[in-house]
């Protein structure tokens, strides 16, 4: 039996649903997700095997406006991981209107030469009619290998999806054991699970502003417990203030709530620590996105 391998590229504008399409295709929560734009910063891949072939999945940031030069590093991760892959997957938001941010990704997909199956999701908060609007707009904006109607919250069509992305598997080796899931480190993993709930707690320009590194991960001798030492970033004292919270009620519920995200990811026991600390305008200083891992 040859083996094969399909390299998928997932793109499209902030909260189209990415993140939740690639999470719900491996089976398993790789990808953070939250309601905040810009939410994924780098490239997260994903890889699922089954039989002979291996699909590896790459979630990309959302497309945006840059106005750090984090942004600008973000934009440059989806420009770069539109090439030389098997296909793209263009994922649109049916509930908003297509603008600049489509536009721009299909004059990069004309550029490439790449594949793009055009993903609408969502398509449970829009009426039929609208969406047999939006398909026929699409269909003059670019050549593409497919258009498929999809709701990731419903886990309605995803199926279809992966048919489709069957199609382009190539003959090839794999690339990761069988059994991988991601080529996240373990770190990396538990700082975007405490992002996350961060995200989901704090609200406005504060969340942007926020990093996560790993500063210890241990397992105990007795294999019992996991030790977790995480630092968390802000850009401003004041927003350090609200990640804490009056008397640090905020901070433990974020410890709480990613402790009991990591227990179960890691299937132990975890003691997590959290500190936090202010690097100011951090986003606009390379050495420190370098530092936190985002160029």
């Amino acid at each position: 039996m040859n083996s094969k391998t399909a390299f998928v590229t997932i793109v499209g504008r902030a909260n189209a649903g990415k993140s939740s399409l690639l999470n719900a295709i491996i089976g398993e929560k790789i990808a953070m997700v939250s309601d905040k734009p810009q939410t994924t910063r780098t490239k997260i891949t994903g890889v699922l095997t089954q039989n002979e072939v291996q699909y590896v999945f790459m979630d990309t940031p959302g497309v945006h406006k840059a106005k750090t030069k984090l942004g600008v590093h973000m934009l440059q991760t989806v420009k770069d991981s539109v090439s030389e892959i098997d296909i793209v997957l263009m994922v649109i938001d049916t509930s908003k209107k297509i603008g600049e941010n489509e536009a721009n990704l299909i004059e990069t997909f004309k550029a490439s030469h790449t594949p793009v199956i055009l993903i609408l999701n969502k398509i449970d908060l829009i009426e039929k009619e609208k969406l047999v609007s939006i398909i026929a707009e699409c269909s003059q904006m670019y050549d593409f290998e497919a258009i498929i109607p999809i709701s990731v919250l419903n886990n309605d069509g995803i199926d279809i999806v992966f048919s489709e992305v069957t199609k382009h598997a190539v003959d090839g080796p794999h690339y990761f054991p069988d059994d991988t899931l991601t080529d996240q480190p373990e770190k990396v993993l538990a700082a975007e699970i405490i992002r996350e709930k961060l995200l989901q707690l704090l609200n406005e320009e504060v969340p942007h502003g926020i990093a996560v590194t790993i500063e210890e991960m241990k397992e105990r001798e007795d294999k019992d417990i996991l030790d977790i030492s995480a630092n968390i970033f802000c850009e401003r004292d004041s927003h350090k203030g609200i990640v804490i919270g009056k008397n640090g009620a905020m901070l433990k519920k974020v410890g709480s709530l990613a402790r009991e995200e990591l227990e179960s990811f890691f299937q132990i026991k975890v003691n997590l620590q959290c500190w936090v600390k202010v690097k100011q305008d951090w986003r606009n200083k390379e050495g420190m996105i370098k530092n936190f891992g985002l160029q």
